[in-house]
């Protein structure tokens, strides 16, 4: 039987206290938020480290979801996630599936282009210059095809497709199937880990991505939901605001309101985290064995 050394021992207890500490870091951005926006105006002022609200209330909530700003906002981001991710995903597994096949040709090369574009880019103005020229501005699409195949996930899934026995792909061509039906009857549902590591990485990519917004989304109604986010919370914005005799009142404050807005942009996805984190570890490891 083996024994734990007294060293051994002590390197586990160190690396406990370090992922403990880290681990409480992670956390208390986040509880802080929350306990700010469930909190009085009169409670947030008061000086202290801030855990758990002393009169929880959601009025903050309810001004904030009151705003017809937000939830146009909180419906587009929505509407570029759930397309970004089905773009991504079908995209990505069509471009990985013939370069993880051994008798496709050049795939060699095809893999250094897609590595080499991890590493160079052209650049924000010829982009924006060719977003512009497709007639995409002002359109979900600007926000979804530029990313449609990320190198990182291509890579990620063409190591999970060629870890997949080639027996099983044999014997499904033996049985009359072409490469389509390969792909969607054989390969994709043997591949389920991978595929929902890489929509939860391009669900959490899209929900929180604002910068690609605000460069190719001028029209206001079009915003995504990290936008009006920023808005509100990094330039000042009084919309939320705006009705200053609530906040007189002692509902809620404009920091309050901050917090509550950033609660808003946040709870959706970590909602969906549980759900898919089962695959998280596997998809990786899987994907990750063959280069």
């Amino acid at each position: 039987m083996y024994k734990t050394t007294w060293n051994e021992k002590l390197f586990d207890t160190l690396n406990v206290i370090v992922l403990i500490l880290l681990a409480c870091a992670t956390l208390y951005p986040f509880i802080y938020t929350l306990t700010v926006s469930l909190s009085l105006p009169s409670e947030f002022k008061l000086p202290g480290l801030k855990l758990f609200p002393r009169d929880p209330t959601l009025a903050s909530y309810a001004h904030v979801l009151d705003q017809t700003g937000i939830g146009r906002a909180f419906f587009n981001s929505l509407q570029r996630t759930v397309i970004g991710v089905a773009v991504l995903l079908a995209a990505t597994a069509m471009t990985a599936y013939p370069l993880s096949r051994k008798g496709f040709p050049h795939r060699g090369l095809v893999m250094k282009l897609f590595v080499f574009s991890m590493l160079f880019s052209g650049g924000l103005i010829p982009m924006y210059l060719l977003i512009r020229n497709l007639g995409l501005l002002d359109s979900v699409w600007a926000l979804v095809l530029p990313g449609a195949v990320s190198a990182f996930n291509l890579i990620i899934m063409r190591n999970f497709f060629q870890a997949i026995p080639e027996e099983i792909i044999d014997s499904a061509k033996i049985d009359g199937a072409g490469e389509w039906r390969v792909l969607f009857r054989i390969v994709l549902p043997l591949s389920t880990p991978v595929l929902a590591v890489v929509a939860l990485w391009a669900g959490v990519h899209h929900w929180n991505a604002w910068f690609d917004a605000m460069i190719y989304i001028q029209d206001l109604d079009k915003q995504v939901l990290q936008l009006f986010v920023r808005r509100a919370v990094i330039e000042e914005s009084d919309e939320l605001a705006s009705q200053v005799e609530l906040l007189q009142a002692g509902n809620y404050s404009s920091e309050t309101l901050k917090a509550a807005t950033v609660m808003v942009a946040t709870i959706p996805i970590l909602c969906i985290y549980p759900f898919i984190q089962r695959f998280f570890v596997k998809g990786i490891m899987l994907g990750s064995v063959k280069g």
